[in-house]
């Protein structure tokens, strides 16, 4: 047993903080919730951990991530730098990036940047991976690193039909394998993942969707990360794109669509009708020029809707100012994403979109992910602001403590069991073999 007591604890970030409260772990969950007091009192031999001038709050969940993307960060542009979504994709992040990738580039990669978000208090993944020349067995060998770091990790590959018939069935046969490979209670497990609308067809998403179904999981795809999507769906299919995965009787709670940019009001509705699940990649979509997702308005409707870096920025302090910030903006109206729920979607709301049972929350029986980070703020916090200050004035360098499942997996700012030097140094050599293929 051991108590973890800060000055404030946050255990939900729909309820307020607590000022002198704290958690009890047994093991990898949360036995109890409590003051100082109450705490010491009901548990005289647990151990003590002292994060006086910090506050204790769940771990991040990054429900959208492209762990190979840091490799691609600096990467020289195209000769013919892209005007485009579309162009984005055929003529940069395909032929440059993913075509380019083998198991030694994804490896190095995986191992970084577990590190690193391990480091800015994620605990708690899901990695879409395409490389259709490091198949087969890729996703294996990353949830080999991922294990070894001690994070709970969802993995994936995103099969497509762009690249022919039978690296779309290599594709689909990569998830299965690691879903089989997986046991109930696993740290890291996988999903079943398909690209978009454009680049698979409705024998091949149902096809994907079937596997998914029989063994239990969710299933996974882009939707309407630009305008390309549901202008390719209108022209090719008479339909929109949701209006299409409604069709194949795919739209529902079984299904995770990432992005969800660029959308009608009738594909909001039925979004959240079918109880898709939804995730949000505020930086990202800004970086491809993709748009801003209607986030705020489906939230309102009872979407259920995660966070991600999107692999972009994997600080998740930065991801969560993006949230709060950009829809302001574009709605014209500060009041609009309050930072207690740009926190609830990086915590338990990314949870529920990736169907984590028990996690995003610290409380007791739930699993005992979580952060302890400084409150060494330039002004006073209260109840009223900690969201808020967290949110807007808190970084990576800020997490002195992070846990994953009862196990400390950082300690005094040092992740333990990595040669952070090390790792980026190997990352730094994959990349430059990745950018010599250009």
């Amino acid at each position: 047993m051991e108590l973890i007591l800060g000055d404030w604890l946050i255990a939900d970030a729909t309820s307020p903080p607590l000022a002198g409260w704290g958690v009890a772990v047994d093991g990898d969950t949360i036995a109890a919730t409590g003051t100082h007091a109450d705490l010491t009192t009901a548990y005289p031999d647990a151990t003590l951990r002292d994060c006086a001038g910090h506050v204790v709050l769940p771990g991040f969940v990054n429900a959208h991530v492209h762990l190979y993307g840091t490799l691609a960060h600096g990467i020289p542009a195209a000769d013919n730098p892209p005007t485009d979504f579309w162009s984005f994709l055929a003529d940069y992040w395909w032929p440059l990036v993913e075509d380019a990738l083998d198991v030694e580039m994804i490896q190095a990669a995986t191992d970084y940047v577990c590190a690193e978000m391990l480091a800015s208090g994620t605990t708690s993944f899901y990695d879409i991976l395409e490389a259709p020349k490091a198949l087969p067995g890729v996703l294996l060998a990353q949830k080999e690193i991922v294990a070894r770091r001690g994070l709970r990790g969802r993995l994936s590959f995103e099969a497509t039909e762009r690249a022919g018939p039978e690296i779309a069935t290599r594709g689909l046969a990569e998830n299965a394998a690691l879903i089989d490979d997986c046991e109930r209670g696993d740290l890291v497990d996988g999903l079943m993942c398909w690209h978009t609308a454009f680049t698979c067809s409705g024998d091949f998403i149902t096809e994907a969707f079937g596997l998914a179904t029989d063994r239990g999981v969710l299933s996974h795809a882009h939707l309407n990360e630009g305008v390309h999507e549901g202008e390719w769906c209108e022209q090719n299919l008479g339909m929109g794109t949701v209006e299409f995965y409604d069709s194949l009787g795919v739209a529902g709670p079984q299904l995770l669509a990432s992005q969800c940019v660029q959308l009608t009001a009738h594909e909001r509705s039925l979004l959240v009708e079918r109880g898709v699940r939804i995730t949000h990649m505020p930086l990202a979509n800004c970086e491809v020029g993709g748009g801003i997702a209607p986030i705020p308005e489906l939230l309102d409707s009872g979407a259920t809707v995660g966070l991600g870096s999107d692999g972009y920025i994997n600080d998740f302090y930065a991801v969560m100012r993006g949230a709060f910030l950009v829809h302001k903006a574009r709605l014209q109206d500060p009041g609009v994403m309050p930072a207690d729920r740009v926190l609830h979607m990086a915590t338990a709301g990314g949870a529920a979109a990736l169907n984590l049972d028990r996690v995003g929350r610290l409380e007791a029986g739930w699993a005992a992910d979580l952060q302890v980070v400084a409150t060494d703020f330039a002004t006073p916090v209260t109840e009223h602001n900690l969201f808020e200050q967290l949110v807007l004035w808190r970084n990576h360098r800020d997490v002195r403590d992070v846990m994953v499942a009862g196990a400390w997996r950082v300690q005094n700012h040092e992740v333990l069991g990595a040669d952070m030097a090390k790792l980026r140094a190997q990352t730094r050599e994959q990349a430059a073999r990745l950018w010599a293929k250009r």
